[in-house]
C-alpha cells in the first residue's frame, strides 16, 4: 500500500465528518434554545415591560404651552394682548447636519450672528425629546412661504405659530407695567420646570414679573403617536392648558396719556395715587422705550443705543429715581416738631434771609434772599420758608424728624407690587453711624429739615406720603392691581380673544359687575405700615391749610396754579440742588450746564376736602418747583376731573337708556387718540 492509499480512509474521514456535523447540530440546537429562551423571557415574561417601552417610543407626551393671562385698565382697556407669531424652529433628533442645515436656512432666509448664537444656546439647554428649538422669529409671509417650499430639502426644519406679547400703548407703559422676554437658564432653575416645559416667555420687569404665576397659567399635555422620525400622526389624549388669569389695573390709560404729554420730550416722572384705595392711576417715567422690542430679544445695535443714551429711557425715574425731595417735605417735618410738643404751631421765627447755629457762624441761607421777616409755621409752608424749618429742626432734633418721615413711608419700601421699587435714603443718628459717616451734627438736621443734604426720596414714596396726608394719616397701601378678571365657565376659545385691535376693550357677558376679584390683603414686597396716629389730631388740618395756601394763598409758592378752578388743591413746591453753591456765590442757572441746575418737585392732592388724587411731580433740572412741576401737577389734576366728569356722563346715559354698563366694558380708544 502507498503512502497516498492512506488518504483514501473513507470510514475514518466519514466519522470526523459525523462528529462534526453533530457538534454543529448541538451547537445550532444550543444557539435555538438560546433564541428562544430569550423570546420567550422578552414576550412572555417581560411583556408589559416591553409593551411600555414601545408606547414610549411611538406614544409621546407632548406639553403644551398655556396662554398668557391679558392685562386691562381699570376700564377695560387692553394694556397687554397675546398677538400669533410664526417662528422656524428645528428638530435635532430629525437634523443629520445642524450646520448644513442653518447654512441652507440662511440663503432662504435673513439669520443674524445674535440669533445663531442663541440658537446654538438654546440648543445645549435641557429639554424634552423631539422638543423643537426655535431659531429665528417673527417670519413674514414671503419667509414662511420660502422655508415651505424646501421642506424636502429640510428634515427637522419646521414653521411653528405661537403667541407672542404685545404692548399697543409702547413707550407709555414700559416703566409702569415692564415686559415679558424669552425664558433663560437661570430662570428655569427658579421656575417648576415641568409647568415652563412648553412656555417660551417669562415676565421680566414689573407687574409682568410680579403678577407671573397669576399670568402664566398651567400647562397641557397632550398624547401623540409619532412615527419612527418623530413626527405626529394623531393625538390619542389631551388636557387642555388652563390660561393665565386676566389682571385689572386701577391704571387710566388716558390720564397716564396725558400725564406723559405734559412731560414731553423732558426727563420726568409723575405718580398719581388714588388715596381711597392706594390705586396708581398715573406712572409716567419719560422718557421711555417700546417693550416689544424686548420680546422676542432686541438687537445688540438697539439694546446699546439704549443703554449709552444721555437721557436714560432704560431708567424708571418714579420708582428707581432717587432724589433730594427739597421741601416738598416739609409739611412732614411741620407736622413732627408740633406734634412731639416740642414746638407750638403758634411759633414764630424771624427770617434774614439766612440762618446760624452759633453767633457769626456759618449762614444757612434760606431761598429768598432779603428773607421774609416775621415767620409762623403757615407762612413758613405757603412761602416755604427755610429760615422757620432750621429752627425748628434744631430745637426739636433730628430724632422725631427722622420718626415723624418714617411714618410717612420714606427710607423705605412700601408698595404691594412694585419689585424694582427703591427705599431711597432717610437719614438718622443710627444710619449715618452705621455708614461710618460718624456722628450727627445739628447742621446735619437743618439740612434734612428742608429736604437736602443725605435724604432722598422717590417719586413713588412723595405720591404716597401725599396720598397719606389727603388721608388724615390713613394708610392705602399703593398698589398697581385693581383685581383678578374671574374666569367664566365658557370654552377658552371664547375666554381668551387673542384678535383684538390695538388698544380696544373688552365686552363679555359673563364679565358683569362682581367679576373683578379683590386682592385686598394680597402678599407684597413693600412694608405694610400701621396709620400715622397724631396726638392731636386736630393739626391735620392745620398742615393741609398751609399746604392749600401754598396753592390758593395770595403770597403761595403755586398761586398761579390755583386759578380757575371751583375746587380747591392743598399741595407743595420743592427745588432741590444738584451741584453745591459756595457762600460767597448767588444761584444763577443761565451760567450752570443743563443738567447741573435745579430739579423741580410738587406733591399735591386734590380735591382737599374729600381727595380723590395725590400727585407728585419731579423734572429733572427743571429748576422751580412752582414755575415748573407745579402746572404739570395741574394739568393732571385737571385731566383726572375731566375724565371723571365724562365717566358720570356716560355712566347716566346709560342709565337712562336701560343698560347697564359692565364692569368691564368696550373702550374704543387707539393708542395715538387723545384722552
Amino acid at each position: 500500500m502507498s503512502a497516498f492509499d492512506s488518504f483514501k480512509d473513507h470510514s475514518k474521514e466519514g466519522k470526523v465528518f459525523f462528529s462534526r456535523a453533530l457538534i454543529a447540530f448541538l451547537v445550532v440546537i444550543l444557539l435555538m434554545g438560546v433564541l428562544i429562551s430569550r423570546l420567550y423571557y422578552l414576550q412572555v415574561i417581560q411583556h408589559d415591560q416591553q409593551a411600555a417601552k414601545s408606547d414610549d417610543n411611538r406614544v409621546q407626551l407632548k406639553p403644551v404651552g398655556p396662554t398668557r393671562g391679558l392685562i386691562y385698565d381699570r376700564n377695560g382697556v387692553l394694556l397687554a394682548d397675546n398677538r400669533p407669531s410664526y417662528s422656524v424652529t428645528l428638530l435635532k433628533e430629525e437634523v443629520k447636519d445642524i450646520d448644513a442645515t442653518l447654512a441652507e436656512l440662511e440663503a432662504l432666509i435673513p439669520i443674524t450672528e445674535r440669533e445663531l448664537k442663541s440658537f446654538r444656546k438654546r440648543l445645549k439647554q435641557r429639554r424634552r425629546p423631539y422638543e423643537t428649538v426655535p431659531l429665528r422669529f417673527r417670519l413674514t409671509d414671503e419667509e414662511i412661504a420660502r422655508i415651505a417650499v424646501n421642506y424636502q430639502r429640510l428634515p427637522g426644519v419646521q414653521v411653528e405659530a405661537d403667541l407672542i406679547r404685545y404692548y399697543p400703548y409702547g413707550a407709555s407703559l414700559v416703566h409702569a407695567m415692564g415686559y415679558v422676554g424669552r425664558i433663560n437658564e437661570n430662570e428655569l432653575k427658579r421656575v417648576d420646570g415641568t409647568n415652563y416645559s412648553a412656555t417660551h416667555y417669562i415676565g421680566k420687569l414689573g407687574i409682568e414679573k410680579f403678577y407671573e404665576p397669576l399670568l402664566h397659567g398651567s400647562v397641557g399635555h397632550h398624547k401623540v403617536e409619532t412615527n419612527a422620525r418623530g413626527r405626529v400622526m394623531r393625538v390619542l389624549e389631551r388636557t387642555d392648558p388652563i390660561p393665565g388669569r386676566d389682571i385689572v389695573l386701577h391704571l387710566d390709560i388716558r390720564l397716564q396719556q396725558a400725564a406723559e404729554k405734559l412731560v414731553a420730550g423732558r426727563r420726568a416722572a409723575i405718580v398719581a395715587i388714588d388715596p381711597s384705595n392706594g390705586g396708581i392711576l398715573a406712572l409716567v417715567s419719560t422718557p421711555g422705550y417700546d417693550p416689544n422690542m424686548f420680546v422676542t430679544g432686541i438687537s445688540s445695535k438697539d439694546y446699546n443705543a439704549l443703554r449709552e443714551s444721555r437721557e436714560l429711557p432704560l431708567f424708571n425715574r418714579a420708582l428707581r429715581g432717587q432724589y433730594p425731595p427739597g421741601s416738598t417735605i416739609k409739611p412732614m417735618v411741620a407736622m413732627g416738631v408740633i406734634d412731639s410738643g416740642l414746638i407750638s404751631p403758634n411759633h414764630t421765627v424771624h427770617d434774614p434771609g439766612f440762618y446760624t447755629l452759633n453767633k457769626g457762624g456759618r449762614r444757612y441761607r434760606d431761598w429768598k434772599r432779603g428773607g421774609h421777616g416775621k415767620v409762623d409755621m403757615e407762612m413758613a409752608l405757603y412761602q416755604s420758608c427755610d429760615v422757620w424749618f432750621y429752627d425748628v429742626s434744631n430745637r426739636a432734633g433730628v430724632d422725631v424728624i427722622s420718626d415723624y418721615l418714617g411714618r410717612f413711608g420714606f427710607g423705605q419700601v412700601t408698595s404691594l407690587d412694585l419689585p424694582e421699587a427703591l427705599p431711597g435714603i432717610l437719614p438718622s443718628r443710627a444710619w449715618k453711624k452705621r455708614t461710618g459717616r460718624g456722628s450727627w451734627y445739628p447742621g446735619d438736621s437743618l439740612n434734612l429739615s428742608i429736604g437736602q443734604g443725605w435724604m432722598l426720596a422717590t417719586p413713588l414714596q412723595l405720591a404716597t406720603a401725599s396720598s397719606v396726608m389727603a388721608n388724615r394719616g390713613i394708610w392705602k397701601q399703593p398698589r398697581m392691581l385693581k383685581g383678578v378678571v374671574q374666569q367664566p365657565a365658557v370654552a377658552e376659545g371664547e375666554l381668551q380673544n387673542t384678535n383684538l385691535e390695538a388698544g380696544a376693550g373688552i365686552e363679555r357677558n359673563s364679565l358683569l359687575e362682581g367679576s373683578v376679584i379683590d386682592i385686598t390683603g394680597l402678599e407684597g414686597t413693600g412694608a405694610v405700615l400701621p396709620d400715622v396716629q397724631l396726638k392731636t389730631p386736630e393739626y391735620w388740618q392745620k398742615i393741609i391749610d398751609g399746604m392749600i395756601a401754598v396753592v390758593h394763598g395770595k403770597r403761595g409758592t403755586a398761586r398761579k396754579i390755583g386759578k380757575g378752578i371751583d375746587f380747591q388743591i392743598a399741595g407743595k413746591t420743592g427745588t432741590a440742588q444738584v451741584v453745591g453753591i459756595k457762600q460767597d456765590e448767588e444761584y444763577d442757572a443761565d451760567k450752570l450746564d443743563e443738567r447741573h441746575r435745579d430739579h423741580a418737585l410738587f406733591i399735591s392732592f386734590a380735591p382737599a376736602d374729600k381727595p380723590e388724587i395725590a400727585v407728585a411731580v419731579i423734572v429733572e433740572n427743571g429748576g422751580g418747583g412752582s414755575s415748573t412741576a407745579a402746572p404739570v401737577a395741574r394739568g393732571v389734576i385737571d385731566a383726572f376731573m375731566a375724565l371723571k366728569q365724562a365717566d358720570q356722563e356716560k355712566e347716566l346715559q346709560h342709565a337712562q337708556l336701560g343698560s347697564p354698563q359692565a364692569a368691564l366694558s368696550i373702550v374704543q380708544l387707539a393708542p395715538g387718540d387723545q384722552p
